[in-house]
């Protein structure tokens, strides 16, 4: 069996992948969504992630709504940053592939948050189109599964 613990160190690495890709990804997405697309405003992109738990009520609880959609956001970062530092320590063939294995966790990422979570989530939720597709799996390619599969990489040496 593989190695399931966490080392001091280790969960130094964790949070500090948990910040990095969390952070990236919240700005990216208000930066992508926001201010270029114009779709949304930043605070509902924030809202839209406390309603997968609160419901419609979340786009009416103001400035602690707000806070709550962001500590999920940090905690779904968390859970991921944790995944993959276990894959880190349990799969030699992603080991110094940090680019390749990067992407790939960032596609894994999406798939597992757009076609499993956000299904059970919100069930009556339309299918995304292609373009939709490709601007949100960029997206978590580049700031979230890119960035944990380096730090963790980094952090590696240090356990």
């Amino acid at each position: 069996m593989g190695r399931l613990t966490i080392s001091g160190q280790g969960f130094k690495t964790i949070l500090s992948a948990t910040f990095v890709a969390g952070a990236l990804d919240i700005i990216v997405a208000i930066l992508v969504y926001a201010m270029i697309m114009g779709k949304t405003t930043p605070s509902r992109i924030i809202l839209s992630i406390a309603s997968g738990i609160f419901g419609k009520e979340a786009y009416s609880g103001g400035t602690a709504m707000v806070l709550t959609g962001l500590v999920l956001h940090f905690f779904i970062a968390f859970l991921f940053s944790v995944f993959y530092y276990f894959l880190y320590q349990n799969v030699a063939s992603i080991s110094g592939k940090r680019v390749t294995s990067g992407i790939l966790y960032g596609i894994f990422i999406w798939v597992v948050m757009n076609l499993i979570v956000l299904r059970i989530v919100f069930p009556a939720m339309p299918a995304p189109e292609l373009q939709a597709i490709a601007t949100g799996m960029s997206i978590v390619i580049v700031a979230v599964g890119i960035p944990i599969s380096y730090i963790i990489s980094a952090g590696s040496r240090r356990w």
